[in-house]
């Protein structure tokens, strides 16, 4: 006899940033860093054209260049030419969200290596590449971005000192870069600063951005590694990626259900998601017949179905979960979709 699997996701997976988007957790930790300094991170944040919101939503998304660009604007405000480096140094791995958690689950380092590589474009910046080059006694750990962002260099330092946590947490506390490649033009006078901070030799002016550590340290295996966390974030992840091939329409009734419990659910959130403007996401809605407003009346309608058949919740929770402000708002929109009370529909069923 089959039995009911003992995990599952209730709720939609969130929508990928899309081309020329990052996830805002870059930023983690940057409103306090702001405050040190004397220096309000909101009115940083405002100033290059995105919401205050994102120094508090890791998941929101934001243009990369505008991430370069204040990370740019603050190492010339704050007078420090490795601003990028020593921000990196208060955050830790999980900026790169839950592709970090399957690596620390991951049986050696090989393997959770090989899972940015894989899922890093998925889930946290569709134009970043991450590359494992392995050599005959070194392997390097690469990462680039595939557009022109400009001058970039502070966020770089930010991903170089991030990858050495990454192959630190995964390598263990003996784990020590060989050498660092980085394609930023720091002042020599910048250098050893560098190295000290990142623990090893570090090469400016290189073709590609890398960190280099000896070829054994993939075999090692992970001191976290969990055999069936690993399973079931990788078929999130798997199912994070199958989402980037449905259309619009189903990516937008996706974020709908995402942001309905969370109480958000907005077009101009959802057009920001999927990396588009209001009227545009509008214009191709409209295409298949569909309008935002009703979009959201009929993921309501499925969500309350389901709740008042497979939960206890109460209703009062049921029309917080699909963003009502009261219960009778909730009452009188189930009557006119369904011509039943939710009590008697919950009876029924």
């Amino acid at each position: 006899m089959a039995s009911e699997p003992f995990f599952s996701l209730d709720g939609p997976l969130d929508v990928s940033p899309a081309s020329g988007q990052v996830r805002a957790a870059n930023f983690a930790g940057f409103a306090q860093l702001a405050r040190t300094m004397g220096r309000d991170a909101r009115g940083i944040v405002e100033r290059h054209g995105m919401e205050a919101r994102v120094l508090s939503d890791p998941e929101s998304h934001i243009a990369a260049q505008q991430l370069a660009d204040v990370f740019e604007y603050c190492s010339a405000a704050f007078d420090d030419s490795l601003f990028g480096l020593h921000f990196a140094q208060n955050q830790d791995p999980d900026v790169f969200g839950c592709i970090t958690a399957l690596a620390r689950a991951a049986p050696d380092v090989r393997t959770a290596l090989g899972a940015f590589v894989e899922y890093m474009p998925v889930v946290h910046s569709p134009d970043s590449e991450v590359l494992l080059i392995e050599g005959a006694e070194t392997a390097e750990f690469c990462w680039q971005v595939n557009t022109d962002l400009g001058v970039n260099d502070q966020a770089h330092y930010q991903a170089a000192m991030l990858n050495v946590k990454l192959l630190q947490m995964l390598g263990g506390p003996q784990f020590r870069p060989t050498w660092i490649s980085l394609s930023a033009e720091p002042r020599a006078a910048d250098i050893p600063e560098m190295e000290r901070l990142l623990g090893c030799r570090v090469h400016p002016r290189s073709r590609r951005n890398s960190v280099a550590f000896p070829i054994h340290t993939l075999d090692q295996p992970v001191p976290t590694a969990n055999r069936l966390l690993y399973r079931l974030l990788g078929g999130y992840l798997e199912r994070v990626r199958d989402t980037q091939k449905v259309g619009l329409a189903e990516k937008a009734a996706s974020y709908i259900r995402g942001a309905l419990p969370m109480g958000n659910c907005s077009i101009e959130r959802c057009a920001a998601k999927l990396g588009l403007s209001v009227r545009t996401l509008q214009g191709r809605l409209a295409e298949q017949g569909l309008r935002f407003s009703e979009m959201v009346e009929h993921q309501r309608e499925a969500m309350a179905r389901d709740l008042l058949k497979a939960s206890n919740l109460s209703l009062d929770e049921i029309a917080e979960r699909l963003g009502y402000g009261e219960q009778t708002s909730f009452g009188r929109a189930f009557k006119r979709w369904t011509g039943m009370t939710p009590q008697a529909f919950r009876q029924a069923a």
